[in-house]
C-alpha cells in the first residue's frame, strides 16, 4: 500500500488559502449514518452534516470512544450499518484490509473537484479518505504551578519527572500527572509514542517481524512506569475524556493529551479562569537524549462504506463536505487543527504545531500495525501494575503479536 498523507503541518497554510469549491447540500435523497470518535471537532462536523437532513434525507451519527471496536463489524454488514467512518492513520488500516471502504475519486470529481491533493489520502493510486484535521499528543502545563516550584517549562521527559517530583514534594498535589493510559488502545498508543521518541521502530525494516523486545522497549516501559508513579492509581482507566476532566477540575500540573482537546480545555466551560489562564500547550517532550518529540503525527479524515448504495454514498459525501465547509470550520476554529479552508491557527493549535515542527514521526500506516497496537494495549497493564517484569511484558507482546500476524498471513 502506498499512502500519501500529510506527514507534517506544513501543508496547513496552503490549504487555508486554497479556494476549495465546497458542495452545498442539494441532496435529493439518501441515508447518511456517521460513526466517529467523540470530541468537539467531530461534533461540529456531524452537526454541519445534519443540516442536510430532510424528508428524503436521513442523517444520524454515533459518536463514541468505542468507534474503533465497532467499525469493522458495522461496515461488514450488507448494507453497512454506517455509511461513513471517521478514521485516523491506524484505524483506516483494518477497513482497507477487509475491503470495507470505497474509493472516493468519482465523488470528489463530481462534488469537490478543487479539493487540494493534501487532503486526499491516496492508497495504490485511489483516494480512500479525505483528511480534514491534524492531531498529535503533546504536553499541557500549568504555568502557575511551575512558578510555585521554581521550574522552567520541561522539554524532556526527564525534566517532566523532575517537575512532578517538585510538585509532590511541595505538597501541592500528590498525583500531578496524567496521560491516556487506559488499558487497550490508549495504552498501546502511549507505548508507540514513547518508543518512537527513543528512536525505535516497531518492526524490522521492510518486514512484519516485531522489533520491540529489546533495550529500547525496556527503556520505554521504565519511563512509562516512572511517569505513572505520579498519576492517580486508577491510571489504567484513563482515556481522553478522563484526562480532560482531571485537567479542567484543577487536579493536574502536567499532562500528555491530544491536541484536539486543546479547544475544550482552553474555553470557559467546565473549568475556571485561573486554570484556563495558566494552561500552556507546548510540544511533546523528547526522551532519552533524542532530538524528536516522543509522539506521533496523525490525520483524521472520513471514509465511505463499500457496502452501501451509490445513492447513499453520494449523499454521505455531500453531507460530510457540507459539515466541513468554511463557515463550520471558522465557527469552530479552535476545536482542532483543521486542514480545511476557513481555519486560522490559534492557541489550541500551538502544541500540535510545535510537535510537528520539531520533526515528530507520523504514526506508521502498515497493514499489520494494528495487530502490534492491540498486543501492546492488552499485554502491558500487568507490568504497570507491578505484577510482572518489563522483560516478561515485552515477551508477552511479542508472542501475542506473532500469533496474530501468523493467523492473518503476515508472518510464516
Amino acid at each position: 500500500m502506498r499512502f500519501t498523507p500529510m506527514t507534517t503541518l506544513t501543508a496547513v497554510a496552503t490549504i487555508m488559502t486554497a479556494g476549495t469549491a465546497m458542495a452545498d447540500c442539494g441532496i435529493e435523497s439518501g441515508r447518511v449514518a456517521i460513526l466517529s470518535n467523540d470530541f468537539p471537532a467531530l461534533h461540529a462536523m456531524a452537526e454541519g452534516a445534519a443540516e442536510c437532513a430532510s424528508g428524503t434525507v436521513e442523517v444520524t451519527a454515533n459518536q463514541t470512544t468505542e468507534h474503533r471496536d465497532l467499525q469493522v463489524a458495522a461496515l461488514t454488514a450488507n448494507p453497512a450499518e454506517y455509511t461513513a467512518a471517521i478514521v485516523a492513520n491506524s484505524s483506516i488500516v483494518p477497513l482497507l484490509n477487509e475491503g470495507l471502504i470505497r474509493p472516493l475519486d468519482d465523488l470528489i470529481a463530481q462534488y469537490a473537484p478543487d479539493l487540494p491533493m493534501t487532503n486526499r489520502i491516496t492508497i495504490d493510486g485511489q483516494v480512500m479518505a479525505v483528511a480534514f484535521m491534524a492531531n498529535a499528543q503533546h504536553l499541557f502545563l500549568r504555568s502557575d504551578i511551575l512558578e510555585q516550584v521554581g521550574a522552567e517549562q520541561p522539554t524532556t521527559y526527564e525534566e517532566v519527572l523532575e517537575v512532578l517530583a517538585a510538585v509532590r514534594e511541595a505538597g501541592i498535589m500528590e498525583h500531578p500527572w496524567a496521560m491516556n493510559t487506559g488499558s487497550g488502545w490508549n495504552l498501546g498508543e502511549e507505548f508507540v509514542n514513547m518508543y518512537m521518541g527513543f528512536g525505535g521502530d516497531l518492526f524490522e525494516p521492510g518486514t512484519a517481524m516485531p522489533a520491540i523486545n529489546n533495550e529500547t522497549g525496556l527503556a520505554t516501559l521504565q519511563m512509562l512506569a516512572a511517569l505513572n508513579e505520579y498519576a492517580n492509581p486508577d491510571f489504567l482507566t484513563f482515556d481522553s475524556n478522563a484526562t480532560q476532566a482531571l485537567w479542567e477540575s484543577g487536579e493536574l500540573a502536567a499532562a500528555y493529551m491530544w491536541g484536539s482537546r486543546g479547544g475544550g480545555i482552553l474555553d470557559d466551560e467546565n473549568s475556571t479562569p485561573e486554570i484556563t489562564g495558566a494552561t500552556v500547550l507546548t510540544a511533546a517532550p523528547t526522551v532519552g537524549g533524542g532530538d524528536i518529540p516522543a509522539s506521533t503525527l496523525w490525520w483524521d479524515g472520513f471514509t465511505i462504506a463499500a457496502n452501501i448504495s451509490d445513492e447513499d454514498a453520494a449523499a454521505t459525501f455531500q453531507a460530510l463536505m457540507h459539515g466541513l465547509r468554511p463557515e463550520v470550520i471558522s465557527a469552530n476554529n479552535d476545536a482542532a487543527v483543521w486542514l480545511m479552508p476557513g481555519y486560522t491557527p490559534g492557541a489550541p493549535a500551538a502544541g500540535v504545531a510545535a510537535t510537528a515542527q520539531a520533526g515528530t514521526r507520523p504514526y506508521p500506516m502498515l497493514p499489520y500495525v494494528g495487530l502490534m497496537h492491540t498486543a501492546l494495549g492488552n499485554e502491558l497493564a500487568q507490568f504497570l501494575q507491578g505484577e510482572e517484569s518489563a522483560e516478561q511484558a515485552l515477551a508477552d507482546v511479542e508472542a501475542a503479536y506473532t500469533a496474530a500476524a501468523r493467523e492473518q498471513g503476515f508472518l510464516q
